[in-house]
């Protein structure tokens, strides 16, 4: 899972991961408001990538996230 910083970084990286590692589907995007704020421009968006054989690199993942001003999010 990677967390970015809103919406439109969150579609970026999505297209970016279906693109960089050859995805089928493209990842969901799941918004994740911070816990005590309802304003919407206190939420992270939540880019869930399916890899149940962990065949994408982490680090890669991570640099991904990173360029946008997220980070990979280790289960």
């Amino acid at each position: 899972m990677l967390v970015l910083p809103d919406r439109d970084a969150a579609e970026e990286v999505a297209e970016a991961l279906t693109e960089r590692f050859g995805l089928a589907e493209e990842p969901q995007l799941v918004r994740d408001a911070l816990a005590g704020e309802d304003d919407a421009e206190d939420a992270q968006w939540l880019v869930v990538v399916e890899d149940p054989d962990a065949a994408h690199d982490p680090e890669q993942l991570h640099e991904l996230a990173a360029e946008h001003e997220g980070w990979r999010e280790a289960e």
